[in-house]
């Protein structure tokens, strides 16, 4: 247990080890999450702002659990298979894209990015014209150079098209997740209101595509660093689900996730005030020793480690089903369609990104030999 003081001035508790972290974010009761998980990161969410109606992430208790409730069933492991076809589409075209384009090309802007906007959107029912709106809230709210002005001027018009859909599918449903959450918000002791549906839906939107493109590339560049890795996955693709477990681990997209205490409480012994900020640490819990002895090192063997790289009790991550079958599919198609794919610069050069929320190769220059056709 460590004082520290973060980017944005805030003052916290630093807790890094497992054991440790798992009690903070799974005990709501002595740790809110209604001062944001990033405050510690982005100026442009200070913890005493005003909770949007709908920003569930913010919520604790009851509250949070009516909005859990609605969302679960629709990003559940049985509805999320149901979208691996549509996502396997999507992950050809983006491929047949790079077979189109000559190399180096950056795996990051040029393939992750655009296609889980596509998934998201896809899942959303949002038309490809569309998607620009949620790209841009997304790239300011989680930059940590945009105030709290820019930010409201991005999302403003993210809240106010996807108010709009909400109003359309009230009127005339189709088969996708608003439609749906517009069915199920209906009925129960409090109807779910459209202000909070579209703040709902707007928050998977940002949430849902660039921390699953940043992993997208993430884990494609250690897997490409760890080449002896990358043969074990090539030669027995049953490996690819567990892999995924252990890029999601050994590298995670975050940068901790913040509380605040309810009371006077401690940690590990140290004495906790009321009101004083906590900052779980999740990627460097999942590379505690005493949980894992061999963590630092990267295994696509690895059975189950029980990592809390989407998160931890009852704020983990709504959407990590989603982002468990699109990994699946990336990592499974790229493998078998570009089996030459290669860093296009040394390891050593690759940039990461430092000002925002969401970390990652800042780009990922790649090159191939030949890209084989989707029926291969």
């Amino acid at each position: 247990m460590v004082r520290v003081t973060s980017p944005t001035g805030i003052e916290a508790w630093l807790v890094t080890r497992y054991s440790d972290v798992r009690e903070v974010l799974g005990d709501p009761d002595r740790f809110s999450n209604r001062s944001g998980q990033v405050g510690h990161v982005l100026a442009n969410t200070p913890p005493d702002a005003p909770v949007p109606a709908g920003w569930f992430a913010r919520m604790d208790g009851a509250e949070h659990l009516r909005f859990r409730r609605l969302l679960g069933p629709e990003l559940s492991v049985k509805r999320m298979e149901r979208l691996r076809p549509a996502v396997q589409l999507l992950v050809d075209e983006r491929i047949d894209a790079l077979a189109e384009t000559a190399p180096p090309v950056d795996l990051y802007q040029g393939f992750a990015v655009p296609l889980t906007s596509s998934i998201i959107a896809e899942l959303l029912g949002v038309p490809a014209a569309d998607r620009p709106v949620f790209q841009k809230a997304a790239a300011t709210l989680f930059d940590r150079n945009s105030d709290v002005e820019e930010t409201e001027a991005a999302m403003a018009p993210l809240f106010s098209y996807v108010g709009s859909l909400v109003e359309q599918r009230r009127h005339k449903p189709g088969d996708d997740l608003i439609s749906r959450l517009i069915t199920r918000g209906t009925g129960g002791e409090q109807p779910f209101s459209d202000t909070e549906l579209a703040v709902s839906a707007a928050g998977l939107l940002i949430a849902g595509f660039d921390t699953t493109a940043s992993m997208i590339s993430y884990g494609m560049l250690a897997l490409l660093h760890h080449s002896d890795q990358l043969a074990l996955l090539r030669a027995d693709p049953s490996l690819i689900p567990g892999a995924v477990e252990e890029l999601v681990r050994y590298l995670g997209v975050g940068t901790g996730l913040m509380r605040e205490a309810t009371r006077d409480t401690e940690i590990a012994g140290q004495r906790i005030a009321a009101g004083d900020f906590v900052i779980a640490a999740a990627q460097a819990a999942n590379h505690d020793v005493q949980h894992l002895p061999d963590a630092d090192r990267l295994d696509v063997t690895r059975a189950s480690s029980q990592h809390i790289g989407f998160g931890y009790g009852p704020h983990q991550c709504v959407g990590q089903q989603l982002a468990r079958v699109e990994l699946k599919v990336v990592l499974e198609t790229l493998q078998r369609r570009i089996p030459t794919l290669r860093l296009a610069v040394p390891f050593e050069q690759i940039e990461f990104k430092t000002d925002a929320a969401v970390t990652g190769p800042a780009a990922l220059p790649v090159a191939w030999d030949s890209v084989l056709p989707a029926g291969r």
